[in-house]
This record gives C-alpha cells, sequence and structure tokens, in this order.
C-alpha cells in the first residue's frame, strides 16, 4: 500500500501500524531463534556458562536459522513481485 496518496494523519497512522508490525514480526522471529537454538544446543545446566561445545551449536544454529529466514523473505519477495501486475511494478521503482 501506497501511504503518498493518503492524508498526512492517515499516513501518520498507517506508517505506525506498519513500524508496529515490523517490531513485533521481529520480535517473534528473534523469540523462535532464541528457543530453536536453546532447546537444541543447551543441555549442560551444571554450569552458568556456556561450553564450547554449546556456543559452536549456537552460533552455527544461529547462522543457519537467519540465512533461513533471509531465504525464505526472498522467496516471497520474488513469489510477490511475479504476481504483481506490470502497472504495480512500475509504481514502484
Amino acid at each position: 500500500m501506497d501511504a503518498s496518496a493518503m492524508n498526512p494523519a492517515t499516513a501518520a497512522a498507517f506508517e505506525g501500524m506498519m513500524q508496529q508490525k515490523q517490531m513485533k514480526e521481529f520480535m517473534s522471529l528473534y523469540s523462535n531463534l532464541v528457543e530453536r537454538c536453546f532447546t537444541s544446543c543447551c543441555n549442560d545446566f551444571t554450569s552458568k556458562a556456556l561450553s564450547s561445545k554449546e556456543e559452536a551449536c549456537v552460533n552455527t544454529c544461529a547462522e543457519k536459522f537467519l540465512k533461513h529466514s533471509e531465504r525464505v523473505q526472498n522467496d516471497l519477495l520474488t513469489m510477490r513481485g511475479a504476481r504483481d501486475p506490470p502497472q504495480a511494478k512500475a509504481q514502484q521503482r
């Protein structure tokens, strides 16, 4: 949706809603990342520090999770671009 066609008050409200939605999505992504990597990698609770094996596992897990999320996002954008009519693509430029 293009906020430039809206009056200033509506555009500001729309922009605020979009920022809130983006923050919510980011927090959900972060929460999923923490839960998945903690569950997969942290299993020794005899020390408050991570072992080198756990730390390596968490780093690998986080890297894979973020790469996967980026790839999914890029694929969705590609699919959206293929679905949009030519007029919408020209307006986005």
